[in-house]
């Protein structure tokens, strides 16, 4: 039991999740509402949030469900195909890193949000529902999204460790490298400079 389950149907499923982890959503929803690509406006981030900002709320929302989408339709297609819970995990992250470092846009891609949300559900639909109440609690509570982001992302592996543990490493993996994706947000929130909810609503 381990890595040796991964089988060659399991290999393409992983170069699938990466290629479609690839395609930003961001990009081709600007493209299609004719709005300024938001890798050179806001932030500067290939995401629903920055979408939001300088497109709107049915840009951002199309972005959103892309995204999301990019993690669940390769989970889906494991799942038909009978794969092992090693080659799931590992479609999982492959469709988290084609969003952080998609090849069409020379690996540079957004924080992966979106993406995580949607491969949790697939994995296991508790840890989905675990990580969606966790953000919408900490959005109320603190009206900031990146903060609301972060601290599902440092929880959400405490939350696999008691019922989930196949999936911890996995998990451990993906949260980590989201959180260093907000290296920014971070130092935002550190000086006070982070925008809020209300911010992202005025300016849409």
């Amino acid at each position: 039991m381990g890595l040796e389950e991964i089988s060659f149907t399991g290999l393409l499923l992983i170069g699938f999740g990466y290629l479609l982890g690839s395609v930003s959503s961001a990009v081709l929803v600007s493209r299609m509402f004719g709005i300024t690509d938001p890798r050179a406006a806001g932030s500067k981030n290939p995401g629903a949030t920055n979408v939001l900002r300088i497109g709107g709320k049915k840009a951002a929302f199309l972005t959103l469900l892309g995204d999301s989408l990019k993690g669940i339709i390769p989970l889906i297609l494991c799942y038909q195909l009978n794969q092992s819970h090693w080659t799931l995990g590992f479609v999982a992250m492959a469709a988290f890193f084609g969003h952080l470092f998609p090849i069409f846009f020379h690996f540079k891609g957004g924080k992966g949000v979106a993406t995580f949300f949607g491969v949790l559900f697939l994995l296991e639909w508790q840890l989905g529902v675990y990580a969606a109440l966790t953000w919408l609690v900490c959005l109320w509570a603190f009206k900031i999204s990146s903060l609301s982001a972060l601290i599902t992302a440092i929880t959400v592996p405490f939350f696999a460790w008691f019922y989930f543990p196949h999936y911890f490493m996995i998990l451990l993996i993906i949260c980590l490298f989201l959180v260093l994706r907000h290296h920014q947000n971070i130092r935002n929130l550190m000086g006070g400079n982070e925008h809020s909810i209300s911010q992202h609503k005025a300016r849409s």
